[in-house]
């Protein structure tokens, strides 16, 4: 037993360990878009609603079979009554059973039937791809807030150097006030400001927390799960090489699955007009049943010894001899149906209408986003362009007020100013940069490619420079 217990132990001590590894493995964009494919409520129900679609498909192709029905019945009676066997009236307790099929065929109802089975096929595209759509949308926003994420890091990174400068600056100007070259006022000033970077950096970290519950409640992850994602080095090394907007635009039309699925809402709503209009065709239907029937009150009269009708026909020999069979067409024409066909017509017109102006509405504004896009990305280009020179800049300035506080050449007030204005230059370049690669994003989404940020990532070995 002691032996078995020895062996296991080790085997135990690989679970957790690969249990453990497993909890602190690092999520990637692609591994977090991957998993809201599987889980996302949202897009679970989507799906949902596209298997209903597609057995409403199904059962419209159906509707082209016959309808076969059949009834059994069985009744026992006690006083005058007539039997519906025999036609007759009796006056004791008598007992039936009935049995019939029946069988109905539609040969022609203005090809309602044929109507409504592509109305339903193209219903079930139409959901299909709003399926689609529902899960690129939750996956740009998942983009969005991983990017989110990485944006918050970088401001994160850059209050923490904000502060280790403040404290180095601090214990710099505590010799000095102590060697008496330089007054308290200004050790009072910057200790002040170094106050202000903690609370900065505090915000940081608060805005970051938020960032990664964001990203979690969209995967459907609880907030008190251990969760982390990839910090890739993510560095714009080259001026955007973007298509014109309208060849964007014009791809975009082809495989955005909102358009699509507008598109087939509009034939949707076209075959249901065909369908109104069938109602005032005449229906032609082909009708056959069987029917048989049997009585206690049919008698026979074949016993020599005891004349007269006391013997029920048995069982067998009445169904063999009350059988029914019938076979014949009916022709329906409507005439008058208080204008309900006229209704759902007008109707029927409303709807294709509006299905056509949902989408011209969905097409305008697949466009403005594109044109959105693309001036944002090239906006935040050249923001972060200007931003990398006044990063370069304030950089130089700033490293000459350090020297100038430290001789006593500038004051503290100055001094923090510059410190701010390079903060606040930092900042706008993480800002300009992770705004610019979204908006890049968008424009790949909306030319079909995956999301991914492999395309713009440097090896990990490369240090990271957001000044470049």
């Amino acid at each position: 037993m002691k032996k078995k217990i020895i062996f296991l132990l080790p085997l135990f001590a690989l679970l957790l360990f690969g249990v453990r590894v497993t909890a602190q493995q690092k999520w990637s964009l692609e591994k977090c878009i991957n998993y809201a494919y599987k889980n996302n409520l949202q897009i679970k129900q989507s799906k949902l609603s596209t298997e209903s679609s597609k057995e409403s498909l199904l059962q419209s192709k159906l509707n082209f079979l016959p309808s076969i029905n059949s009834s059994i019945s069985q009744s026992t009676g006690w006083g005058r009554s007539i039997d519906m066997a025999t036609y007759s009236y009796t006056d004791k307790r008598s007992r039936q059973a009935y049995g019939s099929i029946n069988a109905n065929l539609t040969l022609f109802n203005g090809l309602q039937n044929v109507n409504s089975m592509r109305q339903k096929q193209f219903e079930y595209l139409a959901k299909k791809y709003n399926s689609e759509k529902i899960r690129d949308n939750i996956a740009l926003n998942i983009a969005a807030a991983y990017l989110q994420i990485l944006y918050n890091i970088e401001q994160v990174n850059n209050a923490k150097r904000q502060v280790e400068i403040s404290n180095k600056q601090t214990d710099r100007t505590k010799k000095e006030v102590e060697a008496g070259t330089v007054a308290k006022g200004n050790l009072l000033d910057i200790e002040a400001q170094g106050a202000n970077d903690k609370v900065t950096l505090v915000n940081a970290q608060n805005k970051l927390m938020l960032a990664y519950l964001d990203l979690m409640q969209l995967l459907d992850i609880k907030g008190n799960t251990p969760f982390s994602i990839e910090k890739p080095n993510l560095v714009i090394v080259r001026k955007p090489a973007l298509l014109p907007v309208q060849s964007i635009y014009n791809r975009a039309l082809e495989i955005r699955p909102e358009i699509k699925s507008a598109q087939y809402s509009v034939k949707a709503a076209d075959r249901a007009l065909a369908m109104a209009r069938g109602q005032r065709s005449p229906t032609l239907s082909l009708n056959s049943s069987y029917g048989n029937n049997y009585s206690d009150q049919i008698r026979l009269s074949n016993n020599p010894q005891n004349p007269g009708f006391n013997e029920t026909k048995p069982f067998w020999d009445q169904l063999r001899d009350n059988r029914s069979i019938t076979l014949g067409f009916r022709l329906t024409i409507p005439i008058l149906n208080g204008f309900q066909v006229s209704t759902n017509i007008k109707q029927s017109k409303i709807s294709l209408e509006n299905a056509n102006l949902n989408l011209r509405i969905q097409k305008n504004d697949l466009r403005k986003n594109i044109e959105q896009a693309y001036a944002d990305a090239l906006a935040a280009y050249q923001t972060y362009i200007a931003s990398e020179r006044s990063v370069i800049s304030l950089k130089e300035s700033f490293k000459y007020a350090q020297e100038k506080l430290n001789v006593g050449m500038l004051s503290s007030t100055d001094y923090d100013v510059a410190k701010v204005k390079l903060f606040n230059a930092e900042s706008s370049i993480i800002a300009a940069k992770y705004n610019y690669i979204f908006k890049t994003k968008i424009l790949d989404f909306y030319l079909g490619r995956s999301l991914t940020l492999k395309d713009i990532v440097k090896p990990v070995t490369t240090q990271i420079n957001t000044t470049k």
